[in-house]
C-alpha cells in the first residue's frame, strides 16, 4: 500500500479521548436539534461519474454536503492499495480529512476478507472463522497482523494542526445476520463478544482513543432487551447504537419492522444513555421516488435520532438522490428544506 504520511504530533492518549468525547458532546447537542443526513462514499463516485474531484451527488442534488459521510477499510488487512469497492486509501485518507476540516462527521466502517478461507467478508462456508482469530486459533497471529494494519492506517488520519480526527467507527455490523463470517449463525454470542473486545482493545492500546464505537445490528422487527442484550458488547464498550435497515420487500412489511426496532432501540438507547442512528439505510434504485419523504423522514420525526447513513451511489446500484433522477432531486429538497434536517451548512455552527 501506498505509504501515507501524518503530520507528526505530541497528542496525548488523553488529547485524543478528548477529542472522541466532544464528538460524543457535539452529536448529542446536534441529536436535539434534528438528524443529520449522511451517505456512503460520497466524494468517490457517483450513478453517472467516479472519481472526479469536488463532487457529490447530494451536494449536486440539493447544493449542501451531506453532514457525514461514511467510509470503509475491507482491504486495509491485506496491505491492499485499494479497498474493496477499489476506492484507493490514499484518496480515502484525504476525503475522509476533507470532509472533517470543512466542519463534516466521519464514520468508518470494515469489511476484512475471510482470515480462515482466504474469501470475502460474505464468505460464510465456515463457522470456525471468529474461533480461528481469537487466542489460540489457527488464524491469531494473522489477525494480529490485520488488526496492527487497521491501526496503523486509522492513525494517520490527522487534520493540518496533526490532531485526530473524531471517527464514529462501526466494526461488526448487522451481526445478528448470517451473511458475514462474524454473523448470528457463524459463531457463539461467547465468540462474538471475545471478537468484539480483542479489536476494541487492540485499537485502544495502539492509542486510538479518538474512536466513538458505535454497536449497529441489522433490521430484526422483534427486539426486546432480553433478545438485545445477548450481544450487545455493554454501556462501557459502546457510545452510539444504530440499526441497518433497508427495504427490500414492500413498504407495509418495511414500515412494520423499522417501526418496532426504532420503538425499542429509541428507548434503550435513552435508558442506557447512548446516542442512537440508522447506521446504514436506504431503497435501491429508488423504484418509489417519494420514499424519502412519504416513508423514511415521517417514521424517524418521531423517533429523534443522530443521523441517517444513505448508501452508495454507484452507477446501476444507487441509494441516494441524482441529478439524473430530477423526481428523486425535488423528493430530497423536502429533506434539505426541512428544519429537523441537517446537511454540512446546518451542523458547522
Amino acid at each position: 500500500m501506498t505509504a501515507i504520511v501524518a503530520c507528526k504530533t505530541t497528542e496525548s492518549v488523553e488529547q485524543k479521548k478528548a477529542t472522541a468525547d466532544k464528538l460524543t458532546a457535539r452529536l448529542q447537542q446536534l441529536q436535539k436539534k434534528g438528524y443529520m443526513v449522511g451517505h456512503q462514499d460520497a466524494p468517490f463516485y457517483g450513478v453517472s461519474w467516479e472519481w472526479d474531484k469536488d463532487r457529490c451527488d447530494i451536494k449536486e442534488s440539493v447544493g449542501d454536503y451531506p453532514a457525514v459521510m461514511g467510509f470503509d477499510l475491507g482491504g486495509i488487512e491485506m496491505g491492499d492499495k485499494k479497498n474493496l469497492d477499489s476506492v484507493p486509501f490514499t484518496r480515502i485518507h484525504e476525503e475522509l480529512i476533507r470532509h472533517h476540516e470543512r466542519g463534516g462527521i466521519v464514520t468508518v466502517s470494515w469489511h476484512p476478507r475471510n482470515p480462515l478461507t482466504g474469501g470475502t467478508a460474505w464468505d460464510v462456508t465456515s463457522d470456525q472463522v471468529v474461533k480461528s482469530v481469537l487466542a489460540g486459533g489457527s488464524q491469531y497471529d494473522k489477525f494480529q497482523l490485520w488488526m496492527k494494519r487497521v491501526a496503523d492506517y486509522l492513525l494517520t488520519m490527522k487534520d493540518s494542526k496533526g490532531k485526530a480526527v473524531p471517527i464514529i467507527f462501526r466494526p461488526w455490523h448487522e451481526n445478528n445476520g448470517s451473511w458475514f463470517w462474524w454473523g448470528q449463525k457463524l459463531c457463539t454470542d461467547e465468540e462474538f463478544h471475545g471478537l468484539w473486545n480483542m479489536l476494541q482493545d487492540y485499537l485502544t492500546q495502539r492509542g486510538l482513543t479518538n474512536l466513538v464505537w458505535s454497536y449497529s445490528p441489522n433490521l430484526y422487527g422483534d427486539w426486546d432487551e432480553v433478545k438485545f442484550l445477548v450481544r450487545y458488547p455493554g454501556d462501557d464498550r459502546v457510545t452510539l447504537i444504530g440499526e441497518d435497515a433497508y427495504q427490500w420487500g414492500t413498504k407495509e412489511d418495511f414500515e412494520k419492522q423499522i417501526i418496532s426496532d426504532l420503538n425499542f432501540l429509541w428507548g434503550f438507547s435513552r435508558k442506557h444513555g447512548k446516542l442512537f442512528a440508522l447506521t446504514e439505510c436506504g431503497y435501491k434504485n429508488m423504484p418509489d421516488p417519494t420514499w424519502w419523504s412519504s416513508v423514511l423522514k415521517p417514521i424517524m420525526d418521531k423517533r429523534p435520532l443522530s443521523y441517517f447513513l444513505l448508501w452508495r451511489n454507484y452507477k446501476q446500484e444507487y441509494f441516494g438522490p441524482t441529478p439524473s433522477r430530477p423526481e428523486l432531486v425535488e423528493d430530497f429538497k423536502v429533506f434539505h428544506d426541512a428544519d429537523n434536517v441537517l446537511f454540512l451548512e446546518d451542523i458547522k455552527h
